[in-house]
Parts: C-alpha cells; sequence; structure tokens
C-alpha cells in the first residue's frame, strides 16, 4: 500500500510540475516524430549513485514508453550488457565504458549525468593515496579497481608492484576494511554512508569535492549504438527523461530516496537520502561531457588500459548531438 501511494504522490508531482519541465507538451513529441519502439531495459545495479536512471521510470512513462524493464546486471558488465544489446542504455562510470569502447563493444556515450560518487577509505594512519605503497586495498570489480589505479599513478605509485589489491568479492573486501584486514577501500553508494554511519576508517579522496576527480562527471550515460543510430526519437527522449531525472534528485532528493525504496532497488531510505544529498546532481548543464571523456581516455592509455587515442575514443564511441539539443530545450 505505501508503494502505491508513494507512486500516486510521485505522478502528482509530476502532473504539477509541467509548467517547471519535468513534462513535456505533447506538440513538442509531434514535432520530434513518432517513437519508434516503445521498449526500453535499464540495468537494475548494486551502487545507488545511478538513482537517476530509476527516478527516470515515471518520466520515461510520460515520454511514451510502455514496457520499462530494470535488467538486474552487475556494475562492471553494464558496458558490455548495452554493446550486446541485452541492455539499450544504462549509467556507468566512465572509466569502464571507455575501455568498452576501446575493446569495441557497439555502445554510444551520450551525456555525463553526475559527479562525485566514490569515496576512499583508509586507517587512521594513511593520510593520501601516495601512503598505499605496500597496503593493501580493497576493490569491487571493474571501475573502483580501475579507479584507484589511476589515483595511484597520478601520485607516482606504480599500481601492479605498490599496491596489494584485494578484489575477490568471495571475501567481502568491504567486511575485511571494516574488521581491519586491509588498509584501505574505495567505495561506492551506499558503502561510503554505511561506513561513515559505523564510524569505520576516514576518507582520503572523496570525488565530490577532491581535485582533480571532482571536476569532471563519473557516471554518464550509454546507449546500444544501434539502438541510438536506429531510434533517434526514442533515444532523444530516454536522455531527456534521465537528465530531467537528474534534476528531481538534486531538487527533491527526499522525494527520490522514498521512490527508490518503495521500487526495490535499495533497502534503507536512510542511507538513499544521504547518496542523493550528497552526490551532485546538479552539474550536467555545467561539466565539459567531452573533456570527461578525454581526461579518462587519456589517463587510461597512460595506465596501459586500452590502446585508443582520446581522440579515437571520442570519435567511435559518442555523440553529443542529443545532448546538446537538450541542453537548450531544458534551460534551467
Amino acid at each position: 500500500m505505501r508503494m502505491i501511494q508513494s507512486r500516486r504522490r510521485f505522478l502528482t508531482t509530476l502532473a504539477s510540475a509541467g509548467a517547471a519541465g519535468l513534462t513535456r507538451p505533447p506538440r513538442a513529441f509531434a514535432a520530434e516524430g513518432a517513437l519508434e519502439t516503445t521498449t526500453i531495459r535499464l540495468p537494475k545495479v548494486l551502487s545507488i549513485c545511478v538513482s537517476p536512471q530509476y527516478a527516470a521510470e515515471e518520466m520515461l512513462r510520460a515520454e511514451g514508453f510502455t514496457d520499462i524493464r530494470y535488467v538486474e546486471t552487475p556494475g562492471a558488465a553494464v558496458p558490455e550488457a548495452i554493446g550486446r544489446g541485452k541492455l539499450d542504455f544504462g549509467l556507468a562510470y566512465a572509466v569502464v565504458l571507455i575501455p568498452a569502447i576501446d575493446a569495441g563493444e557497439a555502445l554510444t556515450v551520450l551525456a555525463g549525468v553526475h559527479v562525485g560518487c566514490f569515496e576512499l577509505f583508509a586507517k587512521e594512519d594513511i593520510r593520501n593515496v601516495a601512503d598505499l605503497r605496500g597496503r593493501s586495498v580493497g576493490v569491487q570489480e571493474g571501475a573502483t579497481h580501475v579507479l584507484v589505479a589511476l589515483m595511484a599513478a597520478h601520485v607516482g605509485l606504480d599500481p601492479a608492484k605498490d599496491i596489494r589489491w584485494v578484489t575477490d568479492p568471495a571475501v567481502k573486501p568491504v567486511e575485511q576494511f571494516v574488521e581491519g584486514r586491509i588498509d584501505a577501500f574505495l567505495g561506492l553508494p551506499p558503502q561510503p554512508q554505511d561506513l561513515r554511519a559505523r564510524r569505520v576508517g576516514h576518507v582520503i579522496i572523496n570525488s565530490a569535492v577532491d581535485r582533480q576527480w571532482s571536476q569532471y562527471f563519473c557516471c554518464m550515460l550509454a546507449g546500444n549504438r544501434e539502438y541510438v543510430q536506429s531510434h533517434p526519437v526514442a533515444t532523444k527522449r530516454v536522455l531527456r527523461a534521465i537528465l530531467k531525472a537528474t534534476d528531481l534528485c538534486a531538487s527533491e532528493p527526499a522525494r527520490v530516496a522514498r521512490q527508490i525504496v518503495d521500487g526495490g532497488f535499495t533497502p534503507r531510505y536512510d542511507y538513499a537520502l544521504r547518496t542523493l544529498n550528497e552526490v551532485p546532481y546538479d552539474k550536467w548543464r555545467d561539466y565539459d561531457h567531452e573533456d570527461t571523456t578525454r581526461f579518462y581516455a587519456l589517463g587510461l592509455r597512460e595506465a596501459g588500459f586500452i590502446k585508443s587515442s582520446p581522440q579515437k575514443i571520442i570519435a567511435e564511441g559518442t555523440d553529443w548531438h542529443f545532448l546538446d539539443e537538450l541542453k537548450r530545450e531544458l534551460k534551467a
């Protein structure tokens, strides 16, 4: 019953927000042309920094999509699932999207969505990334491993030799950090919120505020290349719904937190609300989407994670024209 009531409240808010731009007048849809498909598949992952793709469900319905599916997918597998047509769109960190493009996966990055979702926790005697030399660091597969490696390389460490990696999910690196058996851990929401609540360790890198990581998008929206090319009207409407949902995450975090809990995307309202209050969801109009791609592609190439140049990644794996149109349309 609470889920039904929450959904009704959310729909009421959307209806009343039309003048503010959260819904789109039908005449604009007509100018864009008819939807080529009314089905969309998005990932359902453990991290909740990707809340805009969950908050977008009702906005996608308002855009004309009638079959909206959330497919349980490991976070690190999202780029491959998009490229191989198992998902149509999804939010993922730039450092996992770019290697997928380099490997030839058929995906297209359409926009950066938010900044600052990861935090590097460490024991009290570790004050910065350089202090990780010879220490054990717990990471999850995919983005978190690559991110810490990039941070280490940035301060002159050799990630392969200077850090002892704990990556096996069977041993639960986050719990090993809580128990004091490893020295540092990189977490994605709601893990940082949980570690702070439990007063475990301290943060040595917070990508929401610490340069240079806070200057670039973390999660970006990518679509299956064939879908984007074959369904341009649907693609633009998906991106519009995601960006409007991103604005909603920034303006009404409590409402979105309740929605994603009631929708079964995360169990704890308090952690969801903290995440939505802490992650900067209000930067997508201001940050340079291509610059983020260039920055991470260059770092990944220098660290040996990819072979392609940043120019090649941008040319083959991005398309900003939908974003450019929506930036003009969705002015604050």
